[in-house]
């Protein structure tokens, strides 16, 4: 946001000089609720950049860094003062504090004729005047407070002391930063103290029950680091609190979730986290761009008396997530399992898992049920990978999961619905599953080091770490093959060697690479550690063979095939049993029929429906037809395609957003703000001269926008 608009969102905005603001406030203090110093160097050097160039430059007499927006908790007095509380601006002012410190320490190594290069830039009045409180003690003796983890070490670094021995806030990284900047040769300090004094922001201070502080917070997220989505939630939920109240939820409930995530992978996945979160409490999936709007929207539907239930319950759905996703599940054989989920980045899981995790939590089921249906995930997950079906419907496959569980047939109902899924949803057979391993490139496959370790690994208890092997092409990939090997392959050995190089017949794991090089099969198997030797159950069978070729390429790819296809199996219930979860097939029950729309009963509009109508329904199994009173329902997860029936035409409603259609010819109409029959924002004419295929392209538009919607 810039100063200009700034002012013109607040009727009390001035620009002042950000030394002045530190120095006229006996203390700044960031609420528990705010998110801790997260600038890293790129932020940090560009601060410093801007010092230097203000510093250097005659004409430069102001440069602007922002706002500090602060809220006073009571009026002081001669005698007692109460911290004034940041709500924006807290990075900068926190770094301008370290860059005084550094400044500070290296003004004090000079002879003392040289300590002040700039008019009240000496060590002892910087830190008088802006970093300490002089004869008070105590936390009141600091002009700047920071939250959580990071106050001791900055109070650590202006009273000149050691930081924590266990600190891991960027308070000290930054400080180290600056302090190897200051240091530098050739430096001039007197440029630095006169771009620090030149630093002007927009100095904001907001009346005690006259001002929203969560809505100017929202509206100042702009210059320096962008805020989170949680960082905005977490302080949506805190910011109106009474300060006990802050520190008891905080205390409670979010510093826990903190310690437990970590603060790489709270910074870096506490997001998706809540958008699990949100789906299984909405029903929805929130973009991950509208995660605080979409919470926001949760807590007003609720209408909560207490936000504390609430937070109490994103604690415990944040304590699953961290056993499953990031490796605190206590059970060594669950926590396996779960790692094997990370490792195939399966994350559109969760929102299913969760809720799983919960009943496993509740009593509903164990831990083998729940470790037999990760497993059922595992390999559906994996399955398609290998199968190289695309991945954009799968976000809506487990948000919607929970609505087919029976929990009184718990593990049963999921293996049932993980059957009976069809078309982009399918399960893959193990005869798709066996063909594309045999027959595909899996030396490129993004998730070949899993396959290879659980392939080295399954079933046993003595586990075989593969970290420190590589993956060996037993004929090798030297377009010039050595004689033997050419006569090994036979005639087409080119070809040969096209076809099966990258497959799983001639892939292993050795840690012999280099020594193996492109040498002949049979010295690869007996020289010392050859294939011979190897203890690993990869090269099983591998020191028997004389030769290598097409023919035993592709007999140890089926052989190992049918190793995987154990590995990540498929549920298969008997077909009695699977018969009490299929659903209706066909047209949906309805009381309407075609006989109640008239205009579609015309021989040549009747062929046009019936030919759209194939068409559609072609698209996927999932799809189905409902006949309602005023128009015709083609649905997959809800409606993507709507036939309203008219004398002239078929209008068809399409369920996507006018701006995502790919429309070259313009035939689409935006109707998002017009009253409308039918579900979606978009329409085209379909008719007897229109263009069939191109109209069906924008159907199918439609539909993929609804399975792979984000």
């Amino acid at each position: 946001m810039s100063a200009q608009a700034i002012r013109l969102f607040f009727m009390q905005a001035y620009d002042t000089h950000l030394l002045t603001l530190m120095l006229s406030n006996k203390q700044f203090e960031v609420p528990i609720y705010q998110r801790t110093y997260a600038w890293g160097e790129p932020e940090c050097e560009q601060l410093w950049k801007d010092i230097l160039r203000a510093g250097q430059s005659e004409k430069m007499q102001a440069h602007f860094t922002g706002s500090v927006v602060y809220v006073e908790k009571k009026p002081g007095t001669a005698t007692h003062f109460e911290p004034s509380l940041i709500i924006d601006g807290q990075q900068r002012v926190t770094t301008i504090s370290l860059i005084l410190a550094a400044l500070a320490k290296q003004l004090s190594g000079r002879p003392v004729a040289q300590q002040e290069p700039v008019d009240g830039f000496s060590p002892v009045e910087i830190r008088t005047q802006y970093l300490l409180n002089e004869h008070k003690e105590g936390e009141r003796r600091f002009r700047l407070l920071l939250s959580q983890d990071d106050r001791a070490t900055l109070q650590s670094i202006v009273a000149g002391q050691e930081p924590p021995p266990d600190s891991q806030s960027r308070v000290i990284d930054n400080y180290h930063l600056i302090e190897r900047w200051m240091s530098e040769p050739g430096l001039d300090l007197a440029a630095v103290c006169r771009g620090l004094s030149k630093l002007t922001v927009v100095d904001i201070k907001l009346e005690v029950g006259v001002d929203h502080p969560q809505l100017v917070f929202e509206a100042m997220n702009s210059t320096g680091k962008k805020l989170s989505q949680t960082d905005l939630i977490r302080n949506f939920v805190l910011m109106d609190l009474e300060p006990k109240q802050q520190q008891a939820l905080y205390t409670s409930y979010w510093r826990p979730m903190e310690r437990d995530f970590g603060p790489a992978a709270y910074e870096a996945q506490f997001d998706q986290f809540m958008r699990h979160y949100l789906t299984i409490k909405t029903g929805s999936i929130p973009r991950l761009d509208d995660i605080y709007d979409t919470f926001k929207d949760f807590v007003a539907s609720r209408a909560v008396e207490s936000i504390e239930p609430l937070v109490a319950d994103i604690r415990q759905y944040a304590s699953w997530y961290c056993a499953m996703a990031l490796g605190k599940e206590p059970l060594p054989g669950l926590r396996r399992a779960f790692n094997d989920l990370v490792q195939i980045k399966a994350d559109v899981v969760y929102p299913f898992l969760l809720e799983t995790y919960g009943d496993y939590v509740g009593g509903v089921i164990n831990d083998k049920d729940l470790l037999e249906i990760v497993r059922m995930v595992t390999s559906y997950i994996f399955r398609r990978a290998i199968v190289r079906i695309p991945t954009n419907s799968l976000n809506k496959t487990f948000a919607m999961f929970g609505r087919y569980l029976q929990k009184d047939r718990y593990v049963e109902s999921v293996a049932a619905h993980f059957q009976l899924m069809r078309g982009y949803q399918r399960f893959p057979t193990d005869e798709e599953f066996s063909q594309e391993l045999k027959s595909s490139d899996l030396y490129h496959f993004p998730r070949r080091s899993y396959f290879l370790r659980v392939m080295e690994n399954y079933g046993r208890k003595e586990y075989t770490s593969i970290d420190e092997y590589t993956i060996e092409h037993i004929m090798p990939q030297n377009e010039k093959l050595r004689p033997e090997w050419q006569e090994a392959l036979g005639p087409e050995w080119a070809e040969v060697q096209k076809q099966c190089l990258h497959t799983l017949g001639n892939l292993t794991l050795t840690g012999y690479n280099s020594e193996y090089s492109d040498r002949p099969f049979r010295e690869k198997r007996d020289m010392p550690g050859g294939f011979a030797q190897s203890p690993l159950r990869l090269n099983q069978g591998l020191g028997q063979l004389d030769t290598w070729n097409a023919q035993t390429i592709a007999e140890r790819a089926t052989r190992l095939a049918a190793e995987a296809v154990g590995i990540w199996s498929r549920p298969n219930l008997p077909p009695e049993v699977l018969a009490e979860y299929e659903p209706t097939k066909g047209a949906v029950v309805s009381a309407y029929t075609i006989e109640n729309h008239p205009s579609l009963l015309t021989p040549a509009r009747r062929g046009l429906f019936d030919r759209f109508s194939d068409e559609v329904l072609a698209l996927d199994a999932c799809v189905t037809r409902e006949f309602l009173k005023l128009y015709v329902a083609f649905k997959a997860d809800t409606n993507f395609v709507d036939v309203i029936p008219q004398v002239a035409r078929m209008r068809l409603s399409l369920n996507i957003p006018f701006e995502s259609l790919h429309d070259e010819r313009s035939l689409a109409v935006d109707v998002a703000n017009r009253g409308r029959w039918g579900n979606g924002p978009t329409e085209v004419t379909l008719n007897e001269d229109s263009d069939f295929a191109y109209v069906m392209g924008l159907v199918r538009q439609a539909f993929e926008y609804q399975m792979g919607g984000d």
